[in-house]
């Protein structure tokens, strides 16, 4: 059984379409592994119903993602479509946090609104909702007249303020720059690798607080059941922070480092282009033979090598590189390639760059 356990660790064959696809699925615990009780990968056309009956625990991502239950027989791409919700980001998300699949076919397909979307209806519905429910769970069960028990709901209480202080910091910060890279008006000084490297889960103190739950159960029943019942919720709701924390490091993060790259790439082109519009401004239009010599430096002619090819003398070509030089202001073969570039005087594919 160990044994099986620590190959499927490593590998899972999902079928796709009728063919066989494996999967790596590493670092997963025993845990996890044994909650996995469907490893199929679902797909568009899967009813959404069959997601739930599969999974219940899905009912709790549905209203973050914003979908209402009263679905029918429809299928996902139906209900999100209907919902406004991006399919493909909500079945990356949904594949992920059931088997643990991360080979997602194209990250830019990801849709950031709905991963806005899901990831504040989280934090609204765990901050508003989920801790103060446990709190007044752990108060019905515990004599609050007890030291331990008191010690039980100061610990509870620290561990929901690191919660709430670590969530509130991604709705300050992280949430607000990436809706600033989805309006092209970046935030300065931020990235989200900055947000990435001090991205941790605050579990310590729940750690602890099970453990002092788990040996201290009341003699008579009635509280006895009451601790019990709590403490299983504290246990599921352990297990979706975590999910939580593994959504937003493998699929929220790696989606803005592809637009955080998107976006600085644009704005060197924006650069350049803004560059060579001011240079063009200051001097005189190219005459069509000073552009015949750009291209010929461009292509890594000599002064030579550009005269016989024109029919002209080098000291034309010479005076025709002075006039160039100082009607655009660039010097270096390397910027009139970007120049002959943006200005359609040569086809990228055909520059060695």
């Amino acid at each position: 059984m160990i044994v099986g356990l620590l190959f499927f660790s490593y590998f899972c064959t999902i079928i796709i379409n009728g063919n066989p696809r494996t999967c790596q699925l590493t670092n997963l615990s025993t845990h996890q592994l044994t909650r996995m009780k469907h490893q199929k990968m679902y797909e568009a056309e899967d009813k959404m119903i069959s997601l739930i009956k599969d999974n219940y625990s899905l009912l709790q991502s549905l209203g973050s993602f914003g979908i209402n239950l009263g679905f029918g027989d429809k299928t996902v791409r139906e209900v999100c479509e209907a919902q406004n919700v991006d399919t493909y980001t909500f079945l990356a998300v949904v594949n992920f946090t059931i088997n643990g699949y991360r080979d997602f076919d194209e990250i830019d397909k990801l849709s950031i609104p709905t991963l806005l979307q899901y990831l504040k209806a989280s934090h609204e519905y765990f901050l508003g909702f989920q801790l103060p429910f446990i709190r007044r769970e752990l108060v019905d069960a515990l004599d609050e007249n007890d030291n331990l028990a008191r010690l039980i709901l100061r610990l509870y209480d620290e561990y929901a303020h690191s919660i709430r202080t670590h969530m509130k910091y991604e709705e300050r910060t992280v949430f607000p720059y990436v809706e600033s890279l989805l309006n092209k008006t970046p935030m300065a000084n931020y990235n989200i690798e900055t947000f990435s490297k001090h991205h941790g889960q605050t579990d310590q103190k729940l750690r602890e607080l099970k453990s002092i739950i788990i040996k201290y159960l009341p003699s008579d029943g009635l509280h006895n059941n009451q601790l019990s019942a709590t403490l299983y919720d504290i246990f599921n709701n352990e297990e979706w922070l975590r999910l939580h924390a593994d959504v937003e490091d493998h699929i929220f993060i790696p989606a803005i480092r592809w637009i955080e790259r998107q976006t600085r790439q644009n704005d060197v082109s924006m650069k350049i282009s803004r560059m060579i519009g001011q240079n063009s401004d200051k001097g005189e239009v190219l005459s069509e033979r000073e552009k015949d010599v750009v291209v010929g430096v461009v292509q890594g002619m000599t002064n030579k090598e550009i005269a016989d090819h024109l029919c002209i003398a080098i000291n034309t070509v010479i005076t025709h590189r002075r006039n160039i030089a100082k009607k655009l202001s660039i010097h270096s073969a390397a910027g009139l390639t970007i120049y002959a570039i943006v200005n359609n005087l040569i086809d990228i594919s055909t520059v060695k760059l």
